[in-house]
C-alpha cells in the first residue's frame, strides 16, 4: 500500500462536513509537530457512535461514506485538517518521566463547536519513543466503549466517534491486528502539558498555554475576583474542584482508572486515556485492576488520593504564574471538601435519600463494610436495592450478602429513613442512578473475541446497552447478572 495521504475529499463529498477553527494549533510551533498519519492498510468500519456524530453535525449517510472511513483510518485528510502531534511531559507511578507526548496519536483539529477530533493508532510520531504508534482492536474496543459506558452514567469523559479496524499485524504480548479509535473532546489538554515548559523552565510558553485555557475553557478566571485576581490561580482552583468532581463520580459508580499518572489527567476534569480501566465487580475496595501496578499505587480507594497528588504536581507547575506556592496550595484546599461533598451526594442519590439526614454519612459507612466483608457485587447490588424499593421484596438483595443478619439490622435503619420521604419518589432516583448495565470486563471481552471473528453484532448490542443503562432492556437482561467464573481470570495492564 502507498505510504502517502489521499487527496482531500470533494467539497460536495466532505466541505461542509466539518468547520474547523484555530483552537490548540494556534499555541504555536512549541507546543507539537505537524504530520500526517500513516496509512493504514484494507481499513473496515468496526462501529461508530451516532450520539457523537450529531454533536458534530455529522450526517449518518456520510458516517457510512468511504469519505468517511477514510478520513477516520488515516488515509485521508478532511478539508482544513492539519494534524498534529502534542508534546508534554509528566510523573508515571509518580516518578518523573521527561518528555512524552502524543505517541500515537494526532490531532486532526478543532471544530466550529469547540470539539477536539484526535485520530488514536495513526501511527508513529517524534514522541513514539521507540514504539509503533499503532493501537490493536482489543484495547481500541475498550476505549470505545468506555466513552460510551460513562457517558451513560453521566460521568465527564472522552468520547469515540468512529472504530476502524485493519488486518496490518501489530505485535503487542503477541500478534495482534490494528485499529484506529477517532477520539472526541473538548480538549485533550493535560496537566503534563503544563508540565512540560515548567520542567524546562519556558515560561511564556508556560504562560500562552494557560492563558489558552482560561480563555477557551476557564473565563470564569479571568473575570473573578478569588486569589486576588489572580487567573493562574483561579485556574488551578477550578481544574481542582472539577477532578475531586470527577473522583467522586468514578468512586460512585465503581470505575477505577488505572493508570493516573499526570500525563493522563484531563485539565477539563475528563476520564482521559483508557487503559487497564476496570468497573468493579465484587465489592473491593483496594482492587488493583491494573496488573502492571504492583504496589497499588492506583487502587480502587486510592483513587482521590492519587488525584490530589497530581494535582499538586499541576500546582507546582504553575507556581512561576501564580507567583508563589503558598497561593497555588491555597487554590487546593477546598479539593478534600469538594470531593466529600460531591460522593455523599451521589451516594445519597443511589441510596434514594433525597435530602441529608443527620444519620446518612455512618449508615453508608455501614454499607460499604458490610459489602467489603462480603465481597458484594457492586453494581448489581444497587439495582436490585433500587427495585427493593421500588416493589417491596427484599429478598433478591439479601441474597447478595453471606452474613444476612448483619445486612437485615442494617436494612432495618435504612428502611427508617426512607419512611421520612415519598417511595415512588424514592424509587425513581434510585433507578434512574443506579444502572441496570455496566461495562464488566468480561462483557468487553466477549464483544473483542467476537470481533476478533469479524463478528461485531456482540460490541453492537453493547454499545446500545451502555448508551441507555438505566432502561430495562428485557431481551438483554442476562447482560446484567453476575460475572461468569472465567471472569476473574481477566489480567489487565497498560497494553489493555
Amino acid at each position: 500500500m502507498s505510504s502517502t495521504i489521499a487527496a482531500p475529499a470533494r467539497p460536495s463529498d466532505a466541505g461542509a462536513v466539518l468547520h474547523w477553527q484555530q483552537g490548540f494549533a494556534a499555541l504555536g510551533e512549541a507546543f507539537f509537530t505537524r504530520l500526517a498519519p500513516t496509512p493504514l492498510e484494507d481499513p473496515h468500519w468496526v462501529a461508530a457512535d451516532p450520539d457523537v456524530a450529531a454533536l458534530l453535525g455529522l450526517s449518518p449517510a456520510w458516517m457510512g461514506s468511504e469519505a468517511a472511513l477514510a478520513a477516520f483510518s488515516g488515509n485521508a485528510l478532511l478539508p482544513g485538517s492539519a494534524p498534529l502531534a502534542s508534546v508534554y511531559s509528566g510523573h508515571q507511578f509518580g516518578t518523573w518521566a521527561g518528555q512524552l507526548g502524543d505517541g500515537r496519536a494526532l490531532l486532526l483539529g478543532e471544530t466550529a463547536e469547540g470539539q477536539e477530533i484526535q485520530l488514536k493508532g495513526s501511527g508513529r510520531t517524534p514522541y513514539s519513543r521507540g514504539a509503533d504508534g499503532r493501537a490493536v482492536l482489543r484495547s481500541s474496543i475498550r476505549e470505545y466503549l468506555a466513552g460510551i459506558a460513562l457517558h451513560g452514567l453521566g460521568v465527564p469523559t472522552t468520547r469515540a466517534l468512529a472504530l476502524v479496524g485493519s488486518p496490518t499485524p501489530v505485535l503487542r504480548e503477541e500478534i495482534e491486528t490494528a485499529a484506529v479509535v477517532t477520539r472526541v473532546a473538548p480538549s485533550f489538554i493535560r496537566f503534563g502539558h503544563f508540565e512540560h515548559f515548567a520542567a524546562r523552565g519556558q515560561i511564556e510558553e508556560l504562560r500562552r498555554l494557560a492563558d489558552y485555557v482560561v480563555q477557551r475553557h476557564y473565563p470564569e478566571c479571568r473575570a473573578g475576583e478569588g486569589f486576588g485576581g489572580n487567573a493562574h490561580a483561579a485556574l488551578l482552583h477550578a481544574v481542582s474542584e472539577r477532578t475531586a468532581r470527577l473522583m467522586a463520580q468514578w468512586q460512585a459508580v465503581g470505575f477505577m482508572h488505572g493508570v493516573m499518572n499526570t500525563d493522563n489527567m484531563s485539565i477539563l476534569g475528563l476520564t482521559l486515556d483508557f487503559g487497564p480501566f476496570q468497573f468493579m465487580d465484587a465489592f473491593e475496595p483496594r482492587h488493583i485492576c491494573n496488573h502492571t501496578d504492583r504496589l497499588g499505587r492506583y487502587a480502587f480507594d486510592q483513587q482521590p488520593l492519587a488525584a490530589h497528588w497530581n494535582l499538586r504536581c499541576l500546582a507546582q507547575a504553575l507556581v512561576p504564574l501564580i507567583g508563589d506556592m503558598a497561593s497555588a496550595q491555597a487554590a487546593l484546599q477546598s479539593y478534600a471538601d469538594t470531593f466529600n461533598a460531591q460522593y455523599l451526594q451521589c451516594m445519597r442519590a443511589k441510596l434514594g435519600l433525597r435530602q441529608p439526614h443527620a444519620d446518612d454519612e455512618a449508615l453508608l459507612a455501614e454499607l460499604l463494610r458490610l459489602m467489603a466483608q462480603d465481597a458484594v457485587d457492586y453494581p448489581l447490588f444497587w439495582r436490585r436495592l433500587s427495585e427493593m424499593v421500588a416493589t417491596g421484596n427484599p429478598a433478591p438483595v439479601l441474597a447478595l450478602f453471606k452474613g444476612r443478619d448483619a445486612f437485615q439490622h442494617w436494612l432495618l435503619s435504612y428502611q427508617k429513613l426512607l419512611a421520612q420521604d415519598s417511595r415512588a419518589l424514592q424509587a425513581d432516583l434510585m433507578l434512574k442512578t443506579n444502572p441496570k448495565f455496566v461495562l464488566r470486563n468480561h462483557l468487553a471481552e466477549q464483544a473483542i473475541r467476537a470481533a476478533k471473528l469479524g463478528d461485531f453484532q456482540p460490541l453492537q448490542t453493547l454499545q446500545t446497552l451502555l448508551a441507555r443503562p438505566f432502561d430495562e432492556h428485557p431481551r438483554h437482561a442476562a447482560w446484567a447478572g453476575l460475572p461468569p467464573d472465567w471472569a476473574s481470570s481477566l489480567v489487565l495492564s497498560c497494553s489493555s
